[in-house]
């Protein structure tokens, strides 16, 4: 069915990754008719493959980006309200390492990290003596004097189901594996084409505004937009991580210093698991065919057994995940030099008299998706005439309605009324799915209510839950992205998953939205 072009849409946003899924969620909460198309899975690109971590960026501090890091520290703790289930304090450990920053320095740091913005929650930094208490216990003996400081750990890959969420519950239609096609203005309209990959089907639409939020593919889509020049230079940057078995006792972090003057972290992940990383290296190629190099295991694997009393090895590798950070200049680029890259995110929008607006963001970091969102949406609320005013700093997303008992008590209380769920398992529901952790559970009354078993503690039911509510269609959806289930569950049982999946698609495979439900929907 082709949809009838007489009904418009406020804004169509291109690309499903953190950026595009938090201005869908903002546009929908502010009452205007949104839709969202995504080529492939939902966060299947660099929004899965972060270091999971939700912070100011203490690193930024030596480029003097003061601006971004006091706007991801604001970020930080409206994010920890907004989804309690999703993002969690963490303390970080920072070593001083003779011949590297001097003690003055990260004293300093720490000092401005600490006071740049208002912290509501968040303990202050201080100094240690890490030969004399547990966070050193890990490191090596040479270590004796850092710092600890707070940031936050947080899921990349289910804050953008929690963002889509929150858009659909304002109405969005949530398009998955939709590929943007091509965009042409007529007047205050623009027409577009999107097709269902999975079916090959066309559809196309009006709508009065779009948003190109594709991150690394944002040039492409730029180039199926008639009429609109993309002419910011990007640079395409590699980050990748290790994850190896638990490392040490605690869920504190280290921030560590490496021999060639960067930073990175390794930190408590998943509960069994140490995440390592990140990498900064130029990637020249598709942004869909990047991969970790030998190189990088190697140098990951060497810097963090400067520090660690028990060294790693490749053997100790069970996963690792590389991302491609679409980073936009500030300046002339020096050819041996990253140094001019920002974090930073920016915008260009192209409007004339009378035309439809276009949107397009470069950059962005997973910590300032929000306020990201918030300045998008003014830059184009003069266009389209829906409300100025943002409710995402005080709207709670999707499943993070706890409560003033927070997620203890409501992690008890689900506990009482599933008395027969192991602790591990009902305790994995409320970080992964917060509140709607009883939708998923619904009238079960015991383990064989779940259905099969696929390995750890993985039933049909979740999966039946991931396919009817958040778009999964595929094992990797469910094992990597909408949980991390992968790191437990063996090559045959993931087949296994497969399997049940491709039988069942049917079911629960989204449908594109009827003209019915959009006439519903328009204003």
């Amino acid at each position: 069915m082709t949809l009838n072009t007489d009904v418009t849409y406020d804004l169509l946003v291109i690309g499903g990754g953190i950026n595009g899924a938090a201005i869908a969620c903002d546009a929908a909460g502010r009452g205007a008719a949104v839709v969202l198309a995504e080529m492939r899975d939902f966060a299947e690109g660099t929004s899965s493959r972060s270091s999971k971590l939700i912070h100011g960026g203490l690193r930024y501090l030596e480029t003097y980006d003061f601006n971004l890091v006091r706007e991801a520290l604001l970020e930080r703790e409206i994010l920890m309200a907004k989804a309690p289930h999703l993002v969690w304090p963490i303390r970080l450990v920072l070593p001083h390492v003779r011949g590297q920053r001097p003690l003055w320095m990260l004293r300093v740091g720490l000092f401005l990290y600490d006071h740049l913005a208002k912290r509501n929650t968040l303990p202050s930094s201080r100094t240690l003596r890490l030969d004399r208490c547990p966070e050193g216990a890990a490191l090596r003996d040479c270590y004796k004097h850092g710092f600890v400081y707070s940031d936050c750990r947080g899921d990349d890959a289910r804050l953008v189901i929690a963002n889509l969420l929150g858009a659909q519950r304002h109405g969005a239609k949530i398009l998955p594996r939709h590929r943007f096609v091509q965009a042409r203005r007529s007047g205050s309209f623009w027409h577009v084409e999107i097709e269902n990959i999975m079916t090959g089907r066309v559809r196309s639409m009006a709508v009065r505004g779009l948003v190109n939020a594709a991150g690394p593919w944002v040039i492409n889509v730029g180039a199926n937009i008639q009429g609109v020049a993309t002419d910011r230079r990007l640079r395409m940057v590699r980050g990748s991580h290790i994850v190896v078995p638990r490392q040490w006792q605690g869920e504190h972090g280290y921030f560590l210093q490496t021999r060639d003057g960067r930073l990175m972290e390794a930190i408590p992940y998943e509960g069994d698991f140490t995440s390592i990383g990140t990498t900064d290296e130029p990637w020249n190629k598709a942004p869909e065919d990047v991969a970790i190099s030998e190189g990088e295991i190697d140098y990951m694997i060497a810097e963090v057994n400067r520090y660690l009393k028990t060294p790693i090895g490749r053997k100790d590798v069970v996963w690792s995940y590389s991302g491609v950070r679409p980073l936009f200049e500030t300046g002339r680029l020096r050819d041996s030099s990253l140094s001019t890259l920002t974090r930073d995110y920016s915008f260009e929008i192209d409007h004339l008299e009378g035309q439809a607006p276009v949107l397009t963001v470069y950059g962005g970091k997973l910590t300032t998706h929000r306020k990201l969102a918030t300045q998008a949406l003014s830059r184009l609320s003069p266009f389209l005439h829906f409300p100025r005013e943002s409710r995402t700093a005080s709207e709670i997303l999707p499943g993070g309605n706890f409560g003033a008992g927070g997620t203890t008590e409501f992690e008890q209380t689900l506990r009482d009324e599933y008395s027969w769920l192991p602790k591990s398992q009902l305790r994995r529901y409320v970080w992964t799915y917060g509140t709607l952790s009883r939708s998923l559970l619904g009238h079960a009354r015991s383990l064989m209510d779940l259905g099969k078993c696929f390995g750890a503690d993985l039933y049909a039911n979740e999966i039946d839950f991931l396919m009817d509510t958040e778009w999964a269609m595929s094992a990797e959806d469910v094992v990597w992205r909408r949980t991390k289930l992968g790191l437990r569950l063996s090559p045959s049982d993931v087949e296994s998953v497969s399997d049940y999946i491709t039988s069942n698609i049917g079911k629960y495979r989204p449908q594109s939205p009827s003209e019915e439900e959009i006439t519903r929907l328009v204003r």
